[in-house]
C-alpha cells in the first residue's frame, strides 16, 4: 500500500530500526533478511532525501529527521493494529498474547506474582514480560512498547490513563540481633544509623522514601547502595544497618528472614500504588481484561 508515493510497508522498518538501531536486530524483529532490510533503508533515504541513520560502530544513530518521524511512525502503527484487534472479539481462554510490564521487584514480589498465578489458571496461553524501570519510563509507553508501567501514581504523567491499586506506607528495617532496634527509635538514631537503599536505572533514581525524606528536608547517612528492593534484606543481616521500606515488602522477607520491622521515628506519608497504560490502548479488549484483573487482585491484597 502506498501513500502519496511511500510504500507504508517502510514504516514497519523504520520503527524496528529505531527500536533495535542495529539493521540486523531490525531484520529480525520483522522476519526480514538482511538484504532486504537493507534494501529498504536505501528506499526510505531516497523517498525522505535524508540519511536517517549514521553509524557509530555498530550501532546506527538517527539523524533528527529520523527521530522526528519515530513518534508518528510508531503511532499510526499502533492505531493500524489496534484497529485490527478490535475487531476480533478478545478470548482469554485462547489468547496467546503477551503483556509488557514496567515494574520494581517490590511490585512483582507481593503484587504481580498474584496475577500471574490467576492468569495461568484462567489464560493459559497469555505471557508476560516483566521489565525494569528505564530512567525516563514515560517514553516507552509513549511509544507503545509496553502494555502498564506499575509505580507511585506520584510519578506518573498526566498523559495516559492511570488507576489506583492500593497504598502503601514505609517502615524501618533491621537485622533481627540489631540491638539499636530493640528499644524506640529516636530520629537522632535513625539519621545516625548506616543505611542501606536501593536506586534505578542509569541515572540511579533514588526510590520513593528517598523523594520523602528530603522532601521534608533529611538526609540520612547511606552506606550501601543496592539495584533492587529485594537486595536490601540480606545486606542488613549481620550488621547494625537499617533501610527504609515499603511494608508489604518487608513482612514479606521477615517470614524467610530474621527481621525486626519498626516504625518510622518522623511522619512519612503514605502513597498510592497505582498503574498506567498507553492512551492508545484504552479501548483495547486485551488491555481492558487485564486491568480488571489486576484491580480485583489489588483490591483482595489491600
Amino acid at each position: 500500500m502506498r501513500f502519496k508515493g511511500l510504500d507504508l510497508n517502510l514504516l514497519v522498518a523504520l520503527d524496528a530500526l529505531m527500536t533495535e538501531r542495529s539493521l540486523t536486530a531490525a531484520a529480525r524483529s520483522i522476519r526480514l533478511s538482511q538484504p532486504a532490510m537493507s534494501a529498504a533503508v536505501t528506499r526510505l533515504r531516497a523517498y525522505f532525501h535524508d540519511d536517517l541513520f549514521t553509524m557509530r560502530g555498530r550501532e546506527l544513530v538517527p539523524t533528527p529527521l529520523a527521530e522526528a518521524l519515530a513518534a508518528p511512525a510508531r503511532e499510526a502503527l499502533l492505531r493500524i493494529q489496534l484497529s485490527i484487534a478490535a475487531r476480533d472479539t478478545f478470548d482469554p481462554a485462547t489468547s496467546d498474547c503477551r503483556f509488557r510490564v514496567v515494574l520494581s521487584d517490590f511490585m512483582a514480589l507481593v503484587f504481580f506474582g498474584k496475577v500471574i498465578a490467576r492468569v495461568a489458571r484462567e489464560a493459559p496461553g497469555i505471557r508476560f514480560e516483566l521489565l525494569p524501570f528505564d530512567d525516563e519510563p514515560d517514553e516507552p509507553l509513549q511509544r507503545g512498547e509496553v502494555d502498564f508501567l506499575i509505580f507511585p501514581e506520584m510519578y506518573m504523567s498526566d498523559a495516559h490513563p492511570k488507576a489506583k491499586l492500593f497504598d502503601e506506607t514505609l517502615v524501618c528495617v533491621g537485622c533481627g540481633m540489631n540491638k539499636q532496634l530493640s528499644r524506640k527509635l529516636t530520629f537522632e538514631r535513625y539519621m545516625s544509623m548506616g543505611h542501606v537503599v536501593a536506586q534505578f536505572g542509569r541515572a540511579g533514581r533514588p526510590s520513593i522514601e528517598a523523594w520523602l525524606l528530603l522532601e521534608h528536608g533529611h538526609k540520612r547517612r547511606i552506606e550501601v547502595v543496592v539495584p533492587s528492593f529485594s537486595l536490601i534484606p540480606p545486606l542488613l543481616l549481620g550488621t547494625e544497618r537499617i533501610a527504609t521500606m515499603h511494608s508489604r515488602l518487608a513482612r514479606h522477607f521477615a517470614t524467610v528472614m530474621r527481621l525486626q520491622i519498626v516504625d518510622l521515628p518522623m511522619p512519612l506519608p503514605a502513597f498510592t500504588m497505582a498503574v498506567q497504560w498507553p492512551a492508545l490502548r484504552n479501548n483495547d479488549p486485551a488491555s481492558i481484561w487485564m486491568r480488571e484483573i489486576m484491580l480485583q487482585e489489588a483490591s483482595r491484597l489491600a
